[in-house]
């Protein structure tokens, strides 16, 4: 029995030395805590790398983008000065348009006298008249109210505004022009565009012009022999710029008919000069020019003075649109330019040989 009780009081004694409870919670480490803590984070992502600049343009796309500018300035300003001019015709001015374009002419200076005096020219044109000396000009290319005429590039219509009535009853007057169709980035399409709203504005004077959409590298220009006479003004230069006067010199002797008039008036360069470099600011010399439409087949029947100038210099940065009416250079030297007036202009008479 006494060993029995002394086996139960040891295991007493253990239980009791072992607490009977649940051992205490053991505290973690310095080491651990800071362990746990310190723990790294998630590795930031990739930063993306800069996106580089875009490259310098080249000379090219910014002529090109300069050329874009300038096209949108002169739409814009173009679309404004339009709507003006179809403001400005009333009725009224719809009924003496159509009565000079009704009228019949006994000769070619009546027609266009009558024609400088009507009311229904672009403000301004008529200034130019003591310039140009369209009445005298077009009596020395023998212009009558009868006749075929084919306007080469009329740019704005200045001619083209004398012309249409003159011819409007008795005659027929073509007019070359680029397409209004183009695409909408292209100087030309503006060109056919404006050409295109000058005749819309007034059928009864302008509807009978017949538009000639030509292709300026391989110019077409109608039947052969459909024409009694082209008038070819301020014109030359750009073809030559082109490497296009040749082959307008063919086609206007195709569409001509024998005996037919070629009327040229254009800006007229120094003697001697290269008409490759000065034909860029916009002049042709007199005697080269006159050869090569001799070598094109026409005989020269005749020049003029009418259209001179001694005035001009010939040698402005900005080229002969430096003077009236362009004034390139805006208010810059202004009243020099407009002391000059508009450019020394030969006025050469051609005629279709064969």
């Amino acid at each position: 029995m006494k060993s029995v009780r002394g086996v139960i009081l040891v295991s007493i004694g253990v239980l009791i030395g072992c607490g009977g409870e649940s051992p205490p919670a053991v505290a973690p480490s310095p080491a651990a805590s800071t362990s746990v803590a310190s723990a790294p984070s998630a590795a930031p992502a990739a930063t993306a790398a800069p996106t580089p600049p875009p490259p310098e343009p080249t000379a090219e796309e910014k002529k090109k983008a300069e050329a874009s500018r300038a096209l949108e300035q002169d739409r814009a300003k173009w679309q404004e000065e339009n709507t003006a001019e179809l403001a400005r015709w009333t009725p009224e001015l719809h009924a003496s348009a159509k009565a000079l374009a009704d009228k019949h002419y006994g000769s070619g200076r009546a027609a266009i006298r009558a024609a400088m005096a009507g009311k229904y020219r672009k403000p301004g044109n008529a200034d130019r008249d003591k310039a140009r000396h369209p009445d005298e000009t077009l009596a020395f290319f023998g212009f009558k109210p009868t006749l075929t005429v084919l306007e080469i590039d009329p740019g704005e219509g200045w001619y083209t505004e004398l012309l249409a009535p003159a011819l409007a009853a008795q005659g027929k007057l073509i007019a070359t022009t680029s397409d209004p169709a183009g695409p909408a980035d292209q100087r030309s399409t503006f060109s056919g565009q404006r050409f295109k709203a000058f005749l819309d504005k007034a059928p009864e004077i302008y509807g009978k012009v017949q538009p000639l959409v030509v292709d300026d590298k391989a110019p077409s220009l109608g039947p052969d022999g459909s024409v009694d006479m082209v008038l070819l003004m301020r014109a030359t230069h750009g073809m030559i710029n082109n490497g296009t006067f040749a082959a307008w010199l063919g086609a206007i002797s195709k569409v001509l008919r024998k005996g037919g008039v070629l009327g040229i008036e254009q800006h007229r360069a120094p003697v001697g000069a290269d008409p490759l470099v000065s034909a860029k600011n916009g002049y042709v010399p007199e005697r080269w020019l006159i050869e090569q439409c001799e070598a094109a087949g026409f005989k020269l029947a005749g020049k003029s003075e009418i259209n001179a100038n001694a005035k001009d210099t010939k040698d402005y940065a900005e080229g002969v649109w430096a003077l009236p009416p362009s004034l390139r250079l805006g208010d810059k030297d202004r009243a020099k330019y407009v002391a000059i007036g508009e450019s020394d202009r030969m006025t050469l008479k051609l005629v279709k040989a064969n």
